[in-house]
Parts: structure tokens; sequence; C-alpha cells
């Protein structure tokens, strides 16, 4: 079996899944969200981490970055306020760069924190138990997993100059352009099947997600090639590690989240956004 055909089968398995979990909203929404702050963080570490360096081996301190993602995960899925948790994610960053810097360890893992646990509060916090919740998350994914798809294709089908060879020397700008445009073509379907007026907003947020979706997914490319890795992890086949997986996604849910926050509210973000 190819590597494309592995990649199909393990998109389209974890694909049912996570839109499976997003139909249900509420805890196993939230339960899935947590759970990806644990991943995230996880290989962050082990990748920003010496390779011969276990957590406790430098007593409470190496175990305080664990400790801290486990007690935020739990108060995501809790259900605990958003300025609650935003205030838990700038405090325990704080106290990681603060520890980082008395280890002698660098800022890694306070990045690392942060990076994690806001990507699972913006998704979290989109997504809720509402009907704009879900119209919000089926947004964002049918924006990012066009601008992959697109991206993807039409890069080796065009090919031509390449987008950041320092950084992902196999990306190309004609393909983050296709990425663009199927990703704008896929939100404007999402939202026009959902019934939403004002199209010309929403293609400007579904082009504005795309872009930070690759920005994203450049940024994760970066991470690796920092630390010497070509993927963050093995859990899923033919993708390597959950931030392989959603690099681009977890940018682009912060970004959407912002935005709806602008618009609506801390709590319910996807109320701006999506207004039934």
């Amino acid at each position: 079996m190819s590597n494309l055909q592995i990649r199909a089968i393990s998109a389209i398995v974890l694909g049912a899944v996570v839109l499976a979990l997003t139909w249900l909203g509420g805890l196993p929404f939230r339960l899935m969200s947590s759970a990806m702050v644990i991943a995230i963080f996880y290989e962050w570490s082990r990748m920003a981490r010496p390779r011969t360096e276990a957590p406790w081996a430098a007593g409470a301190l190496g175990v305080l970055p664990e400790v801290l993602v486990v007690v935020f995960a739990a108060a995501l899925l809790a259900g605990a306020p958003a300025l609650y948790l935003l205030g838990l994610v700038v405090v325990f960053t704080l106290v990681l760069w603060v520890a980082g810097r008395m280890r002698g360890a660098g800022s890694w893992d306070a990045a690392g924190f942060g990076y994690a646990a806001l990507s699972g509060l913006s998704l979290a916090l989109l997504r809720g138990n509402d009907t704009p919740g879900l119209v919000a998350i089926l947004f964002l994914f049918a924006v990012v997993w066009a601008t992959d798809i697109f991206a993807y294709f039409v890069g080796r089908k065009v090919g031509g100059p390449k987008l950041a060879p320092a950084i992902s020397p196999g990306k190309t700008r004609s393909g983050a352009l296709g990425g663009a445009v199927g990703g704008v073509v896929a939100g404007l379907l999402l939202a026009f099947a959902a019934g939403t007026g004002n199209l010309v907003a929403v293609g400007a947020v579904a082009l504005l997600l795309s872009v930070v979706s690759q920005v994203g997914d450049l940024f994760e490319s970066w991470v690796k090639r920092r630390h010497g890795y070509k993927d963050s992890g093995f859990i899923i086949p033919g993708h390597g590690g959950v931030m392989d997986r959603v690099d681009g996604l977890v940018a682009a849910a912060f970004a959407l989240y912002v935005i709806g926050w602008m618009s609506g509210s801390a709590d319910h973000p996807a109320h701006g956004l999506f207004p039934t």
C-alpha cells in the first residue's frame, strides 16, 4: 500500500471521528480538545527537550510543565469560562517561562504550553454546544481541509517556485495559491449551505483563515526543522503526529476565535460569526 493510500485512509477515519465529536459538541468535543492540548504539548516537548533528558530529571521544575498542562486540560474539559481559561494560559505560560530560565532550559516549555493551550481553548469555545458553534467549526474544517487538499494537488501538478525552501522544501507558491482558492470556495459553499448571509465578509474570513492555516503549517515545519525532526510523532499512520495533522487547523482556529470574540463574546465567539 502506497504512502498516499495510507494517508487517505487515516484521514478518512480520523475525519469521521472528528466530525462525529463535532456533531455531538459539548463534553465530547471538549474531551477531544483537552486530549489535543496534552498530545500537542507532549509532541512539542518531545522535540524541544534534549533527547537524553527525562522530565523528572530536574525534580519538581522538570515535571511542572506536565502538571500545568493536565490542570489546564482538566479546566477546559470541565467547561470553565473563557476568561478563566485565558487567565490560566497567561499565568501558566509566565510560570513556565520563569521555571525554564531557572533551569537554564530556555523558553520552549512556555512556548509549547501557550501553543497547545490556545489551540484547544479556541476549538472548544468556538464549538460550544449550539448551532452557531457547529456551523463555525464546520466552516473552519471546510476552509482548512480544502486548503490542505488543494495546496497538495495543485503544488504537485503545477510546481514552480518554492514557497519557503529553507523551512519546507516541498511547498510551492502555486500550491499556496491553489490552497487559498480552494479554502475560500469551500468556506463559501459551507456558509451558503448553512444559510449564512453576507458572503463577501465570509469569503474574506475564509481567505484569512486559509492564509493563517498555511502559516501555521510552516511554523510547525520550522519547529521540527529547528530540532531536527521530520515528524512531530508517529501516532497517525501516514501523517506522523497530532501536530503534523492539526498544525494549520489550530492556527486558523485561534484566528477565527479572535474574530468571533471581537464580534461576539469570549465565551460564545460563534454567535458573532454565525448568528442564528
